[in-house]
């Protein structure tokens, strides 16, 4: 089985995320977006309310799971049997940052990332413009799935 970790804070989940997601799961059998847990960070959506807009928005699709960890992520990857990372690229700086996770994981196990470029129409979008809008009252909801709601 191709089983891809997609990995990252979702804090919210965006277009972008979507995109990438969307994108990946003709190239694997699986596609496990996992909520990365960071105490040290300070987060706008509870866990809880991150794992729901990701089920949310991949309902229909079977082919996608969601889950938490902590720790490095490729010792996720090894404990779930994942053999690929799946990583979104926006912009040159974004490769170059991915670029260097992507060697030091490859070094340190067998694990190959695996980058899509970002769709032109999402590529602008991050989690903290989306958290950002949000925090500022402005309309956040053409920036992430319908999932993503606030109450």
């Amino acid at each position: 089985m191709k089983r891809a970790l997609f990995p990252g804070s979702f804090d919210p989940l965006t277009l972008g995320h979507f995109d990438i997601i969307s994108r990946g799961v003709p190239l694997f059998d699986e596609v496990v977006v996992a909520i990365g847990i960071n105490a040290d960070k300070n987060y706008m959506f509870t866990l809880e309310e991150r794992k729901k807009f990701i089920e949310e928005a991949f309902k229909n699709e079977p082919k996608v799971k969601v889950v938490t960890y902590k720790g490095m992520t490729i010792d996720f990857c090894k404990e779930i049997k994942a053999d690929f990372i799946l990583r979104g690229l926006r912009n040159p700086a974004d490769f170059e940052f991915e670029k260097a996770i992507a060697h030091t994981n490859r070094r340190l196990s067998k694990i190959e990332t695996v980058f899509l470029l970002t769709a032109a129409k999402t590529s602008y979008i991050s989690s903290s413009i989306v958290r950002d809008v949000i925090r500022n009252k402005g309309d956040y909801k053409v920036l992430v799935p319908d999932s993503v709601r606030i109450k």
